[in-house]
């Protein structure tokens, strides 16, 4: 039978786009459908923009922390419509940037969404396209939970197009986006809270992370109100349904906040695909079941990245799309390794870690020691802020190999990139030992851990 496209992907986001032009540069006939903007959430509504913001929130810190290096920063003031703007022009030249590639790998570009007619046939705006190969790579998207009040909330989306900034604004949730959001609104000059209904934040983190970045967080002004979970919300004056809200929470007291938002985790955005219509099975959050090789309950579709509810990094989606591309093309099976995946928080502090916590560590029945220190970093000695780093190393004693990193600290992200090469490449600990540390950065630390930094075991 022939098809109008060997290869029909749905979603133009990070894994999407590559495995799209990849495709296409390989002899693939490739159409692509996105019903949003080129770049999927990473580069429009997630990571990109959020990075953004991160830089900007950071001067208001460093304005604080200047007047001990010998600057005066006095009538020095804020402009948020500036940062938003400014963002959403980089945005818009990412846009083309994509839009450029994809035309010039001869991807053919669908603006709409796409939904499944069979399991060869997808339909965009009212026109059915059919295809050898279809590919699912819509992400995922923000889930807020419904309640008495839960539309007067706004999700990670809303978060980057704010007509203007609230003087004092409640962040919900307890994940890395919530936490990023919090740091960026405290730093922007915001009164920020942040309540997570749990008794820790960062759940999926190392124990000793989590409880390290929580102290931080309360130290740079943010009031962490943990055990905590709202109620119902209703607006404070009904004839401005954009002004202040009252929340009220389920311990009996209310507050006003100008801002509510809801960072309560994500869930694969599969609702307008018709996914029964080709036989698509799906399971927890209706995230897209695949196998090894990516391939769905309908042997022609395959799905990668955060639809199919796997780790929800962008990196990872663009290796996953080259490792289907290895499949299709050079019939490899795909032998994904997830573990020793570097990754970041970006709050403020930072957090970056790689390989197994020490909780993991202990669930896979390993006889491993622990590396462990935290200090207040050179920077603070004249800042006169109060905030300090940890480090943490994990080594197995079967074999001396490093098995997890992590870090709370400025840079993390940058010093876990390195490190997440060195686990990756099977660095014992005498290879740590062995090099030579860039003096002075706080990155040393990880190469000078001797006997005395050892963590007693429980």
């Amino acid at each position: 039978m022939s098809y109008q496209y060997d290869l029909f992907v749905i979603g133009a986001g990070s894994g999407g786009v590559r495995a799209s032009r990849v495709a296409a540069a390989k002899g693939y006939k490739v159409a692509v459908a996105e019903g949003s903007a080129l770049g999927g959430t990473c580069v429009n509504i997630g990571c990109v923009p959020k990075k953004l913001f991160v830089y900007g929130s950071e001067f208001g810190h460093g304005f604080e922390q200047a007047a001990g290096f010998g600057w005066s920063t006095t009538g020095a003031s804020f402009d948020w419509s500036v940062l938003r703007d400014n963002k959403t022009k980089e945005i818009e030249r990412l846009n083309g940037i994509y839009s450029n590639m994809l035309n010039n790998a001869g991807v053919n570009i669908i603006s709409g969404f796409a939904s499944f007619v069979d399991e060869h046939t997808v339909e965009v705006n009212g026109v059915q396209y059919s295809a050898e190969r279809i590919l699912i790579a819509v992400g995922a998207k923000p889930f807020i939970p419904e309640f008495a009040g839960s539309e007067f909330v706004v999700s990670s989306n809303e978060m980057f197009f704010l007509d203007e900034l609230p003087k004092k604004a409640l962040v919900v949730g307890g994940g890395y986006i919530a936490v990023e959001f919090a740091g960026i609104l405290n730093g922007l000059g915001v009164d920020t809270t942040l309540a997570y209904r749990g008794d820790q934040l960062l759940r999926g983190f190392d124990q000793d992370v989590r409880e390290f970045a929580s102290e931080e967080y309360r130290k740079s002004g943010i009031d962490v109100r943990l055990n905590t979970d709202v109620k119902a919300i209703e607006l404070a004056d009904v004839t401005k349904p954009d002004g202040e809200r009252i929340v009220h929470f389920k311990d009996g007291h209310s507050e006003t906040f100008g801002l509510i938002l809801y960072a309560t985790g994500r869930v694969p955005n599969v609702d307008k695909l018709s996914l029964e219509k080709a036989g698509i099975e799906t399971g927890k959050n209706g995230a897209v079941k695949v196998d090894n090789n990516f391939t769905t309950s309908a042997s022609s579709v395959f799905a990668l990245g955060d639809v199919t509810d796997n780790i929800q990094l962008t990196p990872v989606a663009i290796k996953e799309a080259m490792a289907l591309i290895g499949y299709w093309f050079d019939g490899k099976e795909i032998d994904f390794d997830y573990d020793n995946i570097p990754t970041a928080v970006f709050s403020q502090p930072s957090i970056g870690t790689v390989g197994l916590s020490e909780q993991e560590a202990e669930k896979r029945g390993l006889d491993f020691r622990v590396y462990q220190t935290d200090f207040r970093p050179m920077k603070h000695t004249l800042s006169g802020s109060t905030e300090r780093a940890l480090m943490k190393l994990l080594v197995n004693n079967a074999d001396d190999k490093v098995i997890g990193a992590h870090m709370v600290g400025d840079y993390s992200g940058e010093i876990m990139q390195g490190l997440g090469v060195a686990l990756k490449a099977g660095a014992t600990k005498a290879d740590f030992d062995a090099t030579v540390g860039v003096h002075p950065t706080s990155a040393e630390e990880f190469v000078t851990f001797s006997d005395a930094a050892l963590k007693p075991k429980k």
